[in-house]
């Protein structure tokens, strides 16, 4: 569906400036922002993907992943067509880098935010997951979504490449309760040779999140010879350390995808070492992420007994009671039932 959107201004020659993301597309007349599902009609902006959903699945809140944040339960889960970057490595490529600038055939179901949120609350779920894409580029639908959503006592997550403006952030941050972050490299080569984008935005998203008090977890996908540098994953574990030593480090596996099938799978030393890493810098949680079996369970840093245990995407037990370790009454950070 068509929309207007949110968050723009316009210039005398019916040229906009989307404020959305950190691109901040100045955009002429008939012509689409650099996510290919935002467009120009005669000096006002529309978002073209409005309700048209490409991905609807209930999912467990640790797939997505968010371990410390309503530990297991399930999360709605929805995307749209689209998305700001052209990371050569997406897992998700096939419906990421479509776009609305040529005709393309995708299975899509229309909901309205209401539809979304009565289908969330049949299917059981205790949070609305906007994820899969790029949320920030389907901003719109997942702003009236996360009003309802709240309203109705659903929370709203968001998995994200960080790339949002302030703006942004400032008007859903109400309605959004929790955000994965991918914080891909701290390099600002890496950013823009591989997804066309800058890194410091990223890191103003994770800042100004904490800021407002959404709960943030952050995940790093390491690709060899890219971004596993022991500097670079030094340097990221430090950064998230001097953000908030309770933030969640989610250091992931690298599988060939996309346009990087000529690379090899993240050797398992590479994640321990970043791992220590986390350690050394003062992160309290740091997990493995595409290694099952692999550091899922979250530990009590203060007595190191397990307080969640994790089989793959699934919650098997829990140790954590009113936020605290069941063990030794230590703080478990987090957003917990």
């Amino acid at each position: 569906m068509i929309q207007k959107a949110y968050l723009y201004h316009k210039f005398n020659d019916d040229k906009v400036q989307c404020d959305l993301c950190s691109h901040r597309c100045q955009i002429f007349p008939s012509k689409f922002g650099f996510c290919g599902v935002r467009k120009n009609k005669k000096g006002e902006l529309y978002t073209l993907v409005y309700g048209e959903l490409i991905a609807v699945h209930v999912d467990p809140i640790e797939k997505k992943p968010l371990y410390h944040f309503l530990p297991g339960t399930s999360a709605f889960s929805i995307a749209t067509i689209g998305c700001n970057f052209r990371c050569e490595f997406c897992q998700n490529w096939q419906i990421s880098q479509a776009s609305k600038r040529q005709e393309q055939v995708f299975s899509k179901k229309t909901f309205t935010p209401k539809e979304i949120v009565t289908e969330a609350k049949k299917s059981g779920c205790q949070s609305i997951s906007y994820t899969y894409t790029e949320p920030t580029i389907f901003f719109e639908l997942a702003y009236d979504t996360a009003q309802i959503a709240k309203e109705q006592g659903l929370a709203n997550t968001f998995v994200t490449n960080g790339y949002m403006t302030r703006e942004a952030l400032e008007k859903i941050h109400p309605y959004l309760d929790a955000c994965n972050v991918d914080l891909k490299s701290f390099r600002e080569e890496f950013y823009i040779k591989t997804c066309q984008a800058r890194l410091q935005p990223v890191l103003d998203s994770i800042e100004n999140m904490k800021e407002m008090g959404i709960w943030v977890e952050v995940t790093t996908l390491i690709v060899p010879e890219q971004n596993d540098s022991e500097e670079e994953l030094k340097d990221i574990a430090e950064f998230i350390a001097q953000v908030d030593q309770n933030i969640p480090w989610h250091i992931s596996r690298f599988h060939p995808d996309y346009k990087t099938t000529d690379s090899n799978p993240t050797p398992l030393e590479t994640l321990k070492k970043a791992y220590s890493l986390g350690k050394e810098a003062g992160l309290k949680y740091v997990y493995f992420g595409n290694v099952p079996g692999e550091s899922d369970t979250t530990e009590c840093p203060n007595c190191g007994k397990k307080v969640l245990i994790r089989k793959g995407f699934w919650l098997e037990d829990n140790h954590v009671s009113g936020s605290r370790c069941g063990f030794c009454n230590e703080p478990i950070s987090g957003v917990f039932q």
